[in-house]
């Protein structure tokens, strides 16, 4: 039995994965995976990678891209939700802010320096025609419970996390909602360490197919609004509109679209330069 630790955010993205590990799927492989509960998102996730705590993750496509590109020792393997990340622009339900343009010059509160909560920042400013340099600051606020104590007390004046897992915090009045922002690319991938697809890439083969096979169906599991609903404290009528609006992946990151990751970060000046794909993508054969 091969051990393989992978790690992610506890969101409803990675329920397949979950299933898949309380159906005991990848032990029928002869893989003992075990899955880690990253709250603090990318930036946590691709510090954990660098320190070979785990040998793969569920990651937001242009952090680890960035990452990669820094110096990270892994590679994106295959793209993991395809549809893009709606992130919800939130302030605290106390707050004087009304609209996005209001945030200009404010505090953005972030998971970590390089997380999505980061580059999304950059991303939106971007859009709204911000001067990157002088209209974001940002104050680390670790994760969404961080958020959700500090943006009331003034730590950081708007945050930005996924729409449906923090609309439960908006329905109870702690937050806010006052925008969107669409990621323009695939909104998570699965990056594994690079020595992790040289010693053993037949296992991680196998992980895909088992992982592909769940995403597949998961939309067919009976009352799996019900399990996503009660599993996240979501609203049954959240959770509908939210799987109407995702769609998963068995595919790799097309050349056009890491182009476009990498054109934004270098716009943004959040790299120095773009490299080669094959530096950033692995593609792998599948395992029949």
């Amino acid at each position: 039995m091969k051990n393989f630790l992978i790690g992610g955010v506890p969101e409803h993205f990675n329920l397949p994965w979950y299933i898949a590990l309380r159906d005991k799927d990848f032990q029928e492989k002869g893989i003992n995976l075990r899955w880690k509960d990253y709250p603090g998102g990318t930036g946590q996730m691709s510090r954990a990678l660098r320190e070979k705590e785990i040998d793969m993750a569920v990651i937001l496509t242009e952090g680890i891209v960035r990452d990669i590109i820094k110096g990270n020792d892994c590679k994106i393997i295959q793209v993991f939700v395809k549809t893009p990340l709606l992130w919800g622009i939130h302030v605290a339900a106390n707050s004087d802010y009304e609209t996005v343009s209001d945030l200009k010059g404010t505090e953005a509160a972030i998971s970590r320096f390089g997380s999505g909560s980061h580059l999304m920042a950059f991303v939106n400013a971007e859009t709204l025609d911000w001067d990157l340099k002088t209209d974001l600051n940002f104050k680390v606020i670790k994760d969404l419970e961080g958020a959700l104590e500090g943006l009331p007390k003034g730590n950081g004046d708007y945050f930005m996390w996924e729409k449906f897992m923090t609309k439960p915090h908006v329905d109870n009045g702690t937050l806010r909602l006052i925008g969107e922002s669409p990621t323009p690319w695939p909104s998570f991938v699965i990056a594994v360490r690079n020595d992790v697809l040289e010693n053993d890439l037949e296992s991680v083969q196998s992980i895909l197919k088992v992982i592909n096979n769940t995403t597949e169906n998961f939309k067919n599991i009976p009352k799996i609004d019900e399990m996503i609903a009660k599993r996240y404290g979501l609203k049954i009528e959240d959770v509908r509109e939210w799987l109407s609006l995702t769609e998963w992946s068995d595919r790799q990151l097309s050349s056009k679209e890491l182009e476009n990751i990498q054109q934004k970060l270098l716009e943004l000046d959040l790299i120095e330069s773009k490299v080669q794909k094959n530096s950033i993508l692995h593609n792998i054969q599948k395992k029949s």
